[in-house]
């Protein structure tokens, strides 16, 4: 049997074991934060050549020097420092190309946001310059809402707007500014 001088030594050790407890416990705000803080994983590759095909046809091969690949919910790839990717048609002939400083690739939407100084050529020399366009990798279209130069070899048409296959073909100019009729010879 526990007698009651026993019970009171129990009773005063439980209690400073538990008020040492409650004060133990106690974290520091800024050391929880740097645990707990969200970090994105980020995989960095040089000097990248990528070759992007569909049920075994090659389709494009983009080369640029980085490429950021980020680990989010939704993965994307970002190319800070340029890029150059050559667009093939079905039988592998090389149909476009696009040049641009700065990319992004949303996977899972399959598209491309691309900025600074973007440039697309075609074979036949049309040739079209913008400060943003978007490329749908699933259309195989370009498409903007800014400013656009085309020049082809018969005219330069000015505008606001535009979408075209990946090819230069088919364009539409939302908001034409614009066109200068060429005549051959004229230079540009």
């Amino acid at each position: 049997m526990i007698n009651s001088s026993s019970r009171k030594k129990f009773l005063k050790a439980a209690i400073l074991g538990s008020c040492l407890f409650v004060f133990g416990c106690e974290n520091d705000e800024g050391e929880i934060k740097k645990w707990t803080i969200k970090k994105d994983m980020v995989d960095e590759v040089r000097n990248v050549q990528s070759i992007f095909s569909q049920r075994g046809v090659l389709k494009a091969i983009l080369v640029s020097p980085l490429m950021l690949q980020y680990q989010t919910d939704t993965i994307a790839v970002e190319f800070p420092k340029t890029l150059h990717v050559d667009f093939f048609d079905s039988t592998g002939k090389k149909e476009s190309q696009l040049d641009a400083r700065y990319g992004k690739f949303f996977q899972s939407l399959n598209k491309v946001f691309l900025k600074d100084s973007v440039v697309v050529a075609n074979i036949k020399g049309d040739t079209l310059r913008c400060p943003e366009l978007w490329w749908d990798q699933n259309t195989g279209k370009f498409y903007t809402d800014s400013i656009v130069r085309l020049r082809m070899v018969d005219k330069t048409i000015h505008g606001k707007g535009m979408q075209a296959d990946q090819d230069l073909t088919n364009v539409s100019i939302f908001q034409p500014t614009g066109i200068i009729l060429m005549k051959e010879g004229d230079g540009f």
